[in-house]
């Protein structure tokens, strides 16, 4: 009865990335499960070929899974039958052109930008041009390394919007303007992703509007539908510069005048993108109801003077809270009476 021969599932990865690394034409599952050590030992050991197999797709996932991306060719002539498919990791995924050379200090920067974004929000661009530098294998200056911040995207729509612009596809999604009470359906060819003031928005052209148009991530109220209708790529061309260069031009004819009362949490949040004004500073903003939720949140600690809309939209937030908290108040209060005998 033959003996069961292990390896250690990294040694099989290992052997799996070098062999399909090295072919052009790709291999075949069955020359893999008979040919790659790992599996040529569990084979000749008498596992099953279901059982190999299934050992292969795992394999498969999770070297997908840690941004090495093994590519499927089907047949030629039917791209969809996979009955004798070939696998293979193409070597370009790895390679930099001839002519691009960096310096430690160079590719210490470029490892920490790549180190700041999270696997799950950087583009495939992004995810190959890292692997590349990676794969390079020279060291690199140590001292920037060990600050690496994180950036989080909590919108959901981020991901979806960043396929169709890679893509080139329309999207789909109801969009809730400012002081409108029901959101819209929008159907947009996305162009950017830009992020203004600490928010995340979106850029491209409205089909319904006829022209471009910025959208707040924070009011797609619905999933974001990516539609099989295609737009030129080169449309995206300078596309983020142009969103940002409208956004910051917005901002400067918006400008709210605020009192702050010093060394509080408003006075160190706000006076970085202030300046100051005669009476108190002057802050730019672009969405007059997102300032109005921040201003509101401080409390005592600012007050509005200008404009006049801009302090109605703070006074009304104040007074909801107010009431709220005077409505539990009240409920707390009913309730303690009940239960006195």
């Amino acid at each position: 009865m033959p003996t069961e021969t292990r390896s250690a599932p990294e040694e099989r990865l290992v052997n799996l990335v070098v062999a399909l690394m090295a072919t052009e034409q790709g291999l075949t599952k069955d020359t893999i499960l008979t040919s790659v050590a790992g599996y040529r030992e569990q084979s000749s050991a008498g596992a099953s070929k279901d059982a190999l197999e299934k050992m292969f797709e795992r394999d498969k996932e999770n070297l997908r899974s840690l941004g090495i991306p093994v590519e499927t060719i089907g047949d030629y002539a039917d791209p969809d039958d996979l009955r004798e498919a070939r696998y293979r990791i193409p070597t370009a995924e790895y390679e930099l052109p001839a002519d691009i050379d960096f310096t430690p200090a160079e590719l210490a920067v470029l490892n920490l930008a790549g180190g700041v974004w999270s696997e799950s929000s950087m583009s495939d661009d992004a995810r190959s041009g890292l692997r590349k530098i990676r794969a390079l294998g020279i060291e690199v200056d140590a001292p920037i390394i060990g600050y690496s911040p994180r950036v989080n995207l909590r919108e959901p729509s981020f991901a979806p919007l960043q396929r169709a612009i890679e893509q080139g596809r329309v999207v789909e999604f109801a969009y809730l303007k400012a002081g409108e009470e029901a959101a819209g359906v929008r159907r947009v060819q996305p162009y950017a992703l830009v992020e203004y003031e600490a928010r995340w928005h979106v850029y491209g052209f409205d089909l319904a509007q006829n022209d471009v148009r910025t959208f707040l991530l924070s009011r797609i109220v619905s999933d974001v539908a990516i539609t099989r209708v295609e737009f030129d790529l080169a449309r995206r061309e300078g596309a983020g510069e142009r969103a940002l260069e409208g956004l910051a031009a917005l901002a400067s004819r918006q400008q709210a005048l605020l009192e702050i009362a010093p060394g509080t949490e408003a006075a160190l949040r706000l006076t970085r993108r202030a300046t100051p004004a005669d009476q108190g500073i002057r802050v730019p903003y672009v969405d007059i109801h997102i300032l109005a939720d921040e201003l509101a949140s401080y409390g005592p600690e600012v007050r509005v003077v200008e404009p006049c809309a801009l302090r109605e939209q703070v006074i009304a937030r104040l007074g909801r809270t107010l009431r709220l908290h005077q409505d539990s108040a009240d409920a707390g209060a009913a309730a303690e009476t009940e239960t006195i005998p």
